[in-house]
């Protein structure tokens, strides 16, 4: 069946979703409003099912030389004594690698995989639902219909909120800063520091270069005016191989982390997935892996009811939303774990934490 799809966005979710409804036989129209310039700075980190859904699309391959392989976590106090430490490729073994590696790299091989053009500096003006079908108006005036609109434009979407499917995104009162360093010690292993209220995360992510993430508790604080300076202030007192990363740190970004919770996913034609639908803080560093695994559950979907999206949408959604569910209390759980006063849990981590912090991860070895 011939199905006339709209992707919005070009990000992760919408680049991923792309590539899946391609390997399922379709050929979505893809917009994103933002420039073809505006390239992703930071890095990422991808767990073993994150690589297991780009195996899926069939995107493994052209990811294999990028980044640097994760083999363990290893988690600090926040003078660098160690609390415990995982064994990363065991817990995902038969699943797939964990890689740390750049945002700029990932987007590219997903815009290998669409297959066909990305229209950017492309919004959309408005959305109407009608028999079973959209009406999109674009922001040059121009109109479509589709059979599917997918949203796949990030936290705050405006699909979501055209398509009356839930309010803002809700602010977890965490502050992240992320910065790729050149130049600062060297790391072999994803590393975190575990602070009061705050954490400090470093990996090599190939290139000889370390993608940093690290975050606070604030929920009333402002942004920083300076935030480079903000984040050496912050951390001065850290140990381990922290004072030499801050040494080397130029650039830092700042965002607000915020959570996306609403009752359905869909209405009519319209569905939303990635981050539009189910954000989370980035504690677990699960919101590509859950993006990848939406595109591959959704392509499923529509290739066995063969096109019949009412069917198709349903039974996405009642696939991925307990996955989704669980990923989002993990991550709270974890959240509350680390604002714990550090003379309470930095000895709980030290007889459970490798416990604890495995279980996190467990429920999404199985496939989805």
């Amino acid at each position: 069946m011939t199905l006339r799809i709209l992707v919005v966005g070009a990000g992760i979710a919408g680049l991923a979703t792309a590539r899946a409804l391609r390997l399922a036989g379709y050929r979505p129209d893809v917009v994103e409003e933002l420039p073809a310039t505006m390239s992703p700075g930071a890095g990422i980190y991808l767990p073993g099912n994150a690589s297991r859904a780009l195996r899926q699309l069939g995107l493994d391959a052209p990811l294999r030389p990028l980044g640097d392989l994760i083999f363990r976590q290893v988690f600090l106090d926040s003078r660098g004594r160690q609390l415990f430490e995982m064994d990363v490729a065991g817990l995902w073994a038969g699943v797939g690698e964990s890689r740390a590696m750049s945002r700029a790299d990932l987007q590219q091989v997903l815009l290998t995989g669409v297959g066909g053009e990305v229209r950017y500096e492309t919004s959309v003006r408005d959305l109407e639902i009608f028999d079973g079908a959209a009406k999109v108006e674009f922001g040059d005036g121009s109109v479509a219909e589709y059979d599917l609109v997918i949203g796949a434009d990030g936290r705050r979407s405006t699909i979501r909120a055209k398509a009356g499917l839930g309010g803002a995104a809700v602010p977890t009162g965490q502050i992240v800063y992320r910065s790729v360093v050149t130049g600062g010690p060297p790391l072999s292993d994803w590393t975190a520091l575990l602070g009061r209220r705050s954490s400090f995360v470093a990996m090599p992510m190939g290139g000889r270069k370390l993608y940093c993430l690290a975050d606070e508790t604030a929920p009333d604080a402002p942004n920083p005016d300076d935030p480079r300076a903000h984040l050496r202030n912050i951390f001065a007192s850290f140990g381990g191989p922290v004072p030499a990363i801050l040494s080397a740190v130029e650039k830092v970004s700042v965002a607000r982390t915020d959570e996306v919770v609403i009752d359905s996913w869909s209405r009519g034609p319209v569905l939303l997935v990635g981050d539009a639908a189910h954000a989370t803080a980035p504690t677990l560093a699960q919101g590509a892996a859950m993006s990848f695994e939406d595109a591959v559950v959704l392509g499923d979907e529509l290739k066995r009811t063969g096109g019949d999206v009412p069917a198709a949408l349903y039974a996405y959604e009642l696939r991925r939303r307990p996955r989704c569910g669980a990923v989002r209390d993990r991550t709270r759980e974890r959240d509350r774990t680390r604002d714990v006063p550090p003379a309470l849990r930095d000895p709980m981590l030290r007889r459970r934490g490798l416990r604890i912090f495995a279980e996190h991860y467990r429920p999404l070895v199985p496939p989805v």
